[in-house]
């Protein structure tokens, strides 16, 4: 089926010479919130290519970074030094002067998000499994670090939360000096929506605009806080478990990195994330999201 109307000529055609094939299909991809994605067929001598483009269409994210292209494009080829499944690099538009917007190609990596595992314990495992590797990658001359997005030195307490003297003992924890740890290479948005899976195995880490030189709990707690929304305390607990399981003993998250993460979600409320309606998720509350935020906060702030 071709369903070629979704993009212009000028970007089908920037496709097919990028690969030398003829584009045969199109399909707009879920989940994606601060860009563009699409699915996208092409065949080369009767062989088939899969392919994901990704339209950075997001006018206030390219103002704050405008070379967002170039830094996926980095953390692309330094994640595929890891043993991980993450996609390869094809070709970049960083000007937008065949999409109209900067954009990268990439391969098509098999398999789906799963957000309502049948074995929970094994999906959080192997979820903390998949991400660990790339925190052991030489980071060499990659430039980007880690930074909170939400300005620290500017919070204050929410009025939704049934806590705020426990938000504002959080928000001066963050405000003083960090804990000092070895700088490692992160994903920076790792979540259920950004691993794919197929056969009961991880499958794929999407989504690389954000990678950067951090901390490893980083990458940790933005799961653990998804998590937290998403099924409770108890499932970000017990990710945390199998983090520990997996590294041994040599393993430490410092509760700052929840908090890093948790002040995200200022000045909220929280609410539900769409990509997480979009892949399967019943049941899901701007109330219980909100709910489960306090409880979180309360459950970190008790392992200071």
């Amino acid at each position: 089926m071709r369903e070629h109307s979704v993009l212009s000529s000028d970007t089908l055609r920037w496709i097919a010479t990028s690969v030398g094939a003829e584009v045969r299909s199109v399909q707009r991809l879920a989940g994606s919130t601060s860009a563009t994605l699409y699915s996208v067929e092409a065949t080369r001598s009767d062989h088939l290519l899969k392919l994901v483009l990704r339209l950075f269409t997001n006018a206030e994210w390219l103002a704050e970074e405008p070379g967002l292209v170039r830094h996926e494009a980095a953390s692309l080829a330094k994640a595929a030094e890891a043993d991980v499944p993450t996609p390869e690099l094809i070709a970049c538009d960083e000007s937008g002067a065949h999409c109209g917007v900067p954009a990268i190609l990439m391969t098509h990596l098999p398999g789906r998000v799963e957000l309502t595992p049948v074995d929970l314990d094994d999906w959080l495992y192997k979820l903390a499994e998949a991400i660990i590797p790339l925190h052991a990658l030489d980071l060499g001359e990659f430039p980007w670090r880690y930074a909170p997005y939400n300005d620290v030195s500017r919070l204050e307490p929410p009025n939704w939360s049934k806590y705020p003297d426990l938000w504002e003992r959080a928000i001066e924890v963050v405000n003083a000096p960090w804990p000092e740890v070895h700088a490692c290479f992160i994903h920076r948005d790792y979540h259920p929506v950004n691993v794919l899976w197929q056969d009961g195995r991880v499958s794929g880490i999407v989504d690389w605009p954000n990678a950067c030189r951090g901390p490893a709990g980083i990458d940790v707690a933005w799961c653990r806080g998804n998590l937290a929304e998403m099924y409770g305390v108890d499932v970000a607990d017990r990710f945390l478990r199998a983090c520990r399981a997996i590294v041994g003993p040599a393993f430490v998250h410092h509760p700052c990195w929840d908090l890093l993460v948790l002040i995200e979600t200022l000045p909220g409320p929280p609410k539900v994330y769409p990509p997480w309606l979009d892949f399967g998720m019943q049941g899901l509350t701007d109330e219980i999201v909100q709910e489960r935020v306090d409880e979180y906060l309360v459950s970190v702030m008790a392992r200071l």
